[in-house]
């Protein structure tokens, strides 16, 4: 399985790497090297407290980078009257009698508690080229789907706002 990420997405976890190599890495091994010179390491909170925050930036370099080795890379391109990627759009669930609005991400940006939904949740591929006023089916599993109403769609772009998921 690979993630789809977009162009942006790519550039962002690129200039994220370049920095956790260039600047975090090099402050990491510097806390490491005074923790050490404090003398002993078996109960030396700083020296296991520095070796933590080090590797967890060795996992996070080696977590992007096999991203972007094994990603997919997508179009944001969309017809300016249909849902594509980065487009907040407005839905009225039909069950509910409700109306909430979404930001379609790429999966590495996705977090349904800020309302950013991935283009692979059933509700983002369900959305995907449709336009305002279009009545669309979200297949959650083959027993049960539900039905939205695109209310509006809103053309946003991605400003490098949305964060990219830790792990």
């Amino acid at each position: 399985m690979y993630d789809e990420l977009t162009e942006q997405d790519i550039k962002k976890m690129e200039e994220e790497i370049e920095y956790r190599k260039l600047v975090v890495r090099k402050e990491a091994l510097e806390a490491v090297k005074e923790a050490r010179a404090q003398g002993d390491l078996s109960e030396n909170f700083e020296y296991h407290a520095a070796k933590k925050d080090k590797n967890q930036n060795e996992s996070r370099i080696r977590y992007l980078e096999r991203m972007i080795k094994t990603a997919k890379v997508i179009s944001t391109d969309s017809a300016e009257d249909e849902v594509g990627m980065n487009n907040t759009v407005t839905v009225y669930f039909e069950e509910d009698d409700e109306e909430e609005v979404y930001k379609l991400v790429t999966t590495v940006r996705g977090n349904s508690l800020k309302n950013l939904i991935s283009n692979e949740s059933p509700l983002g591929k369900a959305l995907l080229g449709h336009k305002v006023g279009d009545r669309v089916e979200v297949a959650v599993n083959e027993n049960y789907s539900y039905y939205v109403v695109i209310r509006k769609i809103e053309n946003t772009v991605d400003d490098g706002s949305d964060k990219i998921k830790r792990f």
